[in-house]
């Protein structure tokens, strides 16, 4: 007997990939026998492989429209795949044109124009997104939203050195969008204070970052750039909190379970994209920069005491 199949877009960013968690843990709830595909890009085709909600990852999901080669095949692939329904979790202008590379007759959860499930809330803009996503699924038909089982998102760090209690800090954000960093020379003062040894996490681009942060607080271990998203997801189950700013490592480490205190200031909203996790804070100083180290350990204190 043939499987249903089911795709399921999602192309970015770490954040927002995050806080699908639960929306696709809730579509292989609601079809446990299909065949779920999704279609991603490369930087979450790890992450998509180890969970498991997909028999399928597909990572060629953005290709620029300026390459007709490669949407061409696209175009054909989602054609030929054959899909009986698709969720578009992501819901851009990009993803909404994909209804017609699948073809007439797929069911299509999203925003698309011409939508058999389209997302019938004018305000849904105004949604966090977790909340958003949730309400879409509801308008397809979805009812069960089990917990996300996150077992996946382990790995080994016995090589990095970790003490037995340390803190981390995710001093690093989008490279164009400053506004979105608080200081390193706050992170760095921060650290000097606390009472316990910090790790520093990020790509290779946040090395700098770290080295500033170490310059200040010499006891504090660099792992930017030295652990992928299972491995940070293991070490913030390890650690006794976080503090990091509106970024996609934030969240991920928010959604292991850390206790974990996010920074925003005036480019991003925490109504609608804070992380969310077990015990999670959101500290929104405008602008970031003039936000001081008092008052984030006063902060970190409400959080660990909650």
């Amino acid at each position: 007997m043939t499987r249903e199949r089911i795709l399921v877009i999602k192309l970015a960013s770490l954040g927002d990939f995050v806080q699908a968690f639960g929306p696709f843990a809730a579509i292989r709830a609601h079809h446990p026998g299909a065949e779920i595909t999704l279609l991603t890009t490369p930087p979450y085709a790890e992450l998509a492989w180890r969970s498991p909600w997909f028999d399928e990852v597909w990572t060629d999901g953005r290709p620029a429209w300026t390459d007709l080669r490669g949407v061409w095949r696209l175009a054909r692939r989602l054609r030929a795949a054959g899909f009986r329904r698709v969720y578009d979790l992501q819901t851009s202008g990009r993803s909404s044109r994909y209804r017609l590379f699948v073809g007439p007759g797929v069911e299509w959860s999203g925003i698309a124009r011409g939508a058999s499930h389209p997302h019938r809330n004018p305000l849904r803009d105004s949604l966090h997104t977790v909340e958003r996503q949730r309400e879409q699924l509801e308008q397809a038909g979805i009812r069960d939203f089990p917990p996300p089982d996150l077992s996946f998102l382990d790995d080994d760090i016995s090589g990095l050195g970790l003490p037995e209690r340390f803190a981390l800090l995710v001093p690093g954000a989008s490279p164009g969008r400053p506004g979105k960093r608080w200081p390193v020379e706050r992170y760095a003062e921060l650290a000097a204070g606390l009472e316990l040894p910090v790790a520093v996490v990020g790509g290779p681009a946040e090395a700098p970052l770290a080295a500033r942060i170490r310059a200040r607080a010499p006891s504090a271990r660099d792992l930017t750039g030295r652990t992928s998203f299972a491995m940070l997801a293991a070490v913030a189950r390890r650690a006794a909190f976080a503090i990091g700013n509106d970024t996609g490592p934030t969240h991920l480490i928010a959604a292991a379970g850390c206790p974990t205190l996010a920074l925003f200031g005036e480019e991003s909203d925490p109504a609608l994209c804070a992380p969310r996790g077990r015990q999670v804070a959101v500290l929104r100083h405008a602008p970031l920069a003039s936000l001081e180290v008092a008052e984030v350990r006063v902060a970190l204190t409400a959080l660990l005491a909650a």
